[in-house]
């Protein structure tokens, strides 16, 4: 192999990690303690080919730096190592040694890192910069989504594999793909192995950690979600496809909080730049502020559970992305009381400054057919006895715990999954999905499946067959959406007569028309969205609205608003009728008899106003 030299230079600021100089290659790493080095290896060779030592007078604070001339460098890898104990470049952008998912064997090996840059073509890429009110989010696990031998797709589980979904993402009418943690991360769950052995080892606990929450290498996207051996490539190959068919990507970071800010901020930078995300789901301890404020990050969509009280800035980037929605909708759903405030509430919220996510399920609980086939959890798979996992779900079984057979039991949970899609995409924030919740995906009652890489966690496309209705309703209740401006506002409606129409934007109201109850025992509510306040893309005002919610186990009998003298009330979507599940094509809305109308019990009815 080539002996390679330490070159002399002055003291300059260069990137962390590995770059490219003139005449070789340049390391740059943080490392507490007084003799820093890099091992050079051939690729595969478990003894270092080289040793260079960091020379004393490079380091600035606890930052050491190296020029390393050289003519060929391919085919080698390397780590680092501080006063004898080696690690892995926290800067790498690629690593060998995880390749395999689920690789007990190699679980405990350090990982090291590729001499080479990967020289990829973007063809013009640019991010399709999609607002909040026209996002529709779909959140997936990158080898779950299609692991599944029904996915029928040539990779299963990779990066790959989710290239071949976009035509089913584009027909399902999405917007936007949040994938869960892709950076490299070790999903072999460690345990301390102190029998016989007084160093204590680590060794596999022969669980996996499915999800991904753990401290990982967060500049590389991860191995064994990439069917060939350029994980690099792959990924930054299904951005740019998925930027051709107009969808945006969003990709989850998990941080520790215990690595520096500063590095945060370098790694969210990087995702964003190398590989063109257009967001970024940040979760665990984050330097909120530090990132909220960054200017180069003030156009990339950046979620977290709260941003009080960093500044929205000059663009409309920052987006809240917590469970209040969930629980609030959720207890609507079931009927629970004093809940109509909250019904407003959340149907209304978007404000000016940043978006707001809403979802019915999400990865951390029920998916949206347990929330309605099971009261309890059923976490006995995790080996932890049960006890893992949120105790309360804002669930309920219709009925009967679990599968079943009894017809009106399916219909009433697929009946509360219609009412279900309708809160979460008739409300003004910006709609999330889990995938597989758009065709009846089941965990089982396990609401915790972070150790589940089996059928318990992977989707079962077979279920696109089985539940076609379902998927049918999510189809037309996401293109119903994208359709009424009405529904998808840019600021949240101010419940006035802003315009001077003779029509507030929103206006609530009870079983009477002007009437709004909110009393705490009341479980209907009627919504009436006036037209003019929504602008189609041609400049033309959207039609008029108005959605009659009954949560009560009982019928009520609704006012129906006046409309102009030339519309009458049709009825779009029905959520109890099941024949029909629960909508009207397009020019073939029923038109609504007299001024009142009947809505069943646990039931929504969404009317829009045509002329005659």
């Amino acid at each position: 192999m080539e002996q390679y030299k330490i070159a002399k230079h002055e003291m300059v600021a260069y990137p962390m990690g590995l770059s490219k100089v003139s005449g070789g290659i340049r390391f740059c790493v943080a490392a507490k303690g007084e003799n820093c080095k890099v091992h050079i290896f051939k690729a595969g060779a478990e003894e270092p080919d080289q040793t260079l030592s960091f020379p004393a007078e490079f380091r600035k604070g606890d930052v050491w730096n190296m020029t390393v001339l050289g003519k060929n460098f391919e085919g080698l890898e390397y780590c680092f190592e501080i006063d004898g104990k080696l690690f892995s470049d926290p800067y790498g952008k690629c690593f060998t040694g995880r390749e395999t998912w689920g690789d007990l064997e190699h679980a405990s090996a350090l990982l090291r890192t590729p001499v080479k840059g990967t020289d990829f073509d973007w063809e013009g890429d640019r991010s399709p910069q999609i607002p909040y009110e026209d996002s529709i989010i779909y959140r997936l696990h990158n080898r779950g989504f299609t692991k599944h031998a029904s996915s029928k797709v040539k990779n299963k589980g990779t990066f790959d594999a989710i290239e071949e979904k976009i035509p089913y993402l584009k027909e399902l009418g999405v917007t936007a793909v949040e994938l869960m943690p892709v950076n490299e991360f070790s999903e072999v769950i460690m345990v301390e192995y102190v029998h016989g052995d007084p160093a204590g080892v680590d060794k596999p606990s022969g669980k996996l950690n499915y999800w991904g929450y753990t401290a990982g290498c967060y500049f590389a996207p991860k191995a064994s979600y990439a069917a060939g051996n350029d994980p690099v490539l792959e990924f930054k190959s299904l951005v740019k496809a998925l930027h051709k068919e107009g969808l945006e990507v969003i990709v989850e970071l998990y941080f520790t909080g215990k690595e520096p800010p500063s590095f945060v901020l370098d790694a969210v930078r990087f995702w964003a730049d190398e590989y063109h995300v257009d967001g970024i789901h940040l979760v665990g301890e984050i330097p909120l502020e530090l990132l909220g404020r960054d200017p180069y990050l003030s156009r990339i969509k950046l979620l977290a559970v709260s941003w009080e009280p960093v500044s929205e800035g000059t663009a409309r980037h920052l987006g809240e992305y917590n469970d209040g929605f969930l629980i609030d909708m959720r207890r609507v759903l079931k009927g629970d009381e004093e809940q109509m405030k909250n019904l407003a509430f959340r149907t209304r919220r978007n404000p000016a400054g940043y978006g707001i996510i809403n979802y019915m399920a999400n990865t951390n609980g029920f998916p949206m057919m347990d929330m309605v086939s099971y009261d309890t959890r059923h976490n006995e798979g995790n080996g932890e006895n049960n006890q893992d996992g949120n105790p309360y779900n804002y669930s309920w079984n219709c009925g009967v715990e679990g599968p079943t057979k009894r017809k009106k039991v399916m219909e009433l949970r697929k009946k509360q999954l219609r009412n279900a899609f309708l809160l979460l995409f008739l409300s003004q924030g910006t709609p999330l999905i889990m995938a597989g919740d758009e065709f009846g995906n089941s965990q089982s009652g396990n609401n915790n499946a972070y150790c589940q890489d089996n059928e318990v966690s992977w989707l079962n496309w077979n279920l696109v067959r089985t539940n076609q209705d379902i998927l049918d309703f999510v189809k037309a209740v996401i293109a119903f959406r994208k359709a009424h401006p009405v529904f998808h506002m840019p600021k949240e409606p101010r419940i006035m007569d802003y315009l001077a129409c003779g029509f507030p934007d929103v206006s609530y109201h009870g079983v009477k028309a002007w009437c709004p109850e909110f009393d705490n025992f009341r479980r209907q509510l009627g919504i009436f969205y006036w037209g003019e306040y929504g602008k189609k893309p041609d400049g033309t005002h959207d039609n008029n609205f108005f959605v009659a919610y009954n949560m009560h186990w009982e019928p009520h009998e609704f006012d129906l608003p006046n409309l102009p003298k030339k519309e009458r009330w049709h009825v779009v979507f029905h959520t109890d009728k099941t024949v029909e599940n629960g909508m009207y094509p397009e020019g073939k809305e029923p038109a609504a008899e007299g001024k009142r109308f009947l809505v069943p019990s646990r039931s929504i009815v969404v009317f829009m106003g045509k002329n005659n």
